[in-house]
């Protein structure tokens, strides 16, 4: 079972309206919220990874996830789990490291200190929805434009490099190790917009946020390679277009947003009628189903690509 069937399964045992989207997005409070956890050996090594990386890194992944409703983020609690070993030092520097991640605007307000096996991170983020449209996998139209914001293949490429053994912080692992979340962007749009659009990060791959998308609304999204926008240095990779279409932990962002609207970022696309992604390299397409995408996606429950 894949981390998809098992959401699909709670949304049904809970007959929830607010799970799907990477935040719950609460009108009533005027709020979205989110949680994601870090599990030491499976999204990081500490052979690769300093506790202020680690705390950076935490932090970032949650703060995209609000950015990417169109939100604003404002607080944010932290949930440590740590071996016995784990010295004063090693909570001091996750904590600076999840301070300067947060910059002037975020706040730790809180969260918990337990014991484990190994290093656990669970982060909750809220985000503020005042004067703002919240987005929905679900509301791609036909006839929008499909824009980017963000680097794609950068952090898979770095995480490649550290597992083969690379010494010198290259700018793909600095990509993988601190990532920035496109704050700005996600803002700009949630404040501009007063129609519906479709909106998510990319941290399982941009293809797997295409896809949702597309899937989730009922359309199909016509994108053109070439003009995706990555590190022209990922050429050296012989399957760099897989780095740039499948490689995770990029948090960049996919909007999906009326025609007429000036928002920034590289536009790779429309949406036109029909369901999926047709991916457009030059004169040939390639069609991906939901199927398709999802047999080439990080799936955490088999282990592919732990570190």
């Amino acid at each position: 079972m894949k981390e998809k069937e098992f959401i699909s399964s709670i949304k049904n045992i809970l007959n929830s309206n607010y799970i799907g989207d990477d935040c719950a997005y609460l009108p009533d409070l005027g709020i979205v919220i989110t949680q994601d956890s870090l599990v030491e050996g499976v999204h990081f090594s500490l052979d690769f990874m300093s506790p202020y990386q680690l705390g950076y890194k935490s932090v970032m992944v949650n703060v995209s996830d609000v950015v990417s409703s169109g939100a604003n983020p404002k607080y944010l609690t932290i949930a440590l789990s740590l071996p016995s070993h784990i010295q004063k030092d090693f909570v001091e520097e996750f904590y600076q490291g999840a301070k300067a991640a947060c910059g002037n605007e975020i706040q730790v307000v809180g969260g918990d200190i337990t014991g484990a096996d190994k290093v656990y991170v669970s982060v909750c983020a809220v985000g503020s929805t005042e004067y703002r449209k919240i987005s929905s996998r679900k509301n791609a139209r036909r006839g929008y434009k499909v824009v980017v914001s963000g680097l794609h293949g950068s952090s898979a490429a770095g995480l490649r490099q550290l597992l083969a053994g690379e010494k010198v912080q290259t700018d793909f692992i600095k990509a993988h190790l601190e990532p920035k979340a496109q704050i700005e962007f996600g803002r700009n749009i949630g404040k501009s917009l007063q129609l519906d659009y479709a909106m998510m990060d990319t941290s399982d791959g941009l293809m797997d946020a295409l896809s949702i998308i597309a899937n989730e609304s009922g359309v199909l999204l016509e994108v053109y390679f070439d003009k995706i926008p990555y590190d022209y240095h990922l050429v050296q990779f012989d399957d760099f277009q897989d780095l740039v279409l499948f490689g995770g932990e990029d948090y960049g962002i996919v909007a999906v947003v009326p025609e007429e609207l000036d928002c920034g970022g590289v536009v790779i696309g429309h949406v036109k009628e029909g369901l999926g992604v047709d991916l457009r390299f030059g004169q040939n397409i390639v069609h991906y189903s939901k199927e398709d995408v999802e047999k080439k996606i990080y799936n955490h429950f088999e282990g592919k690509d732990e570190i």
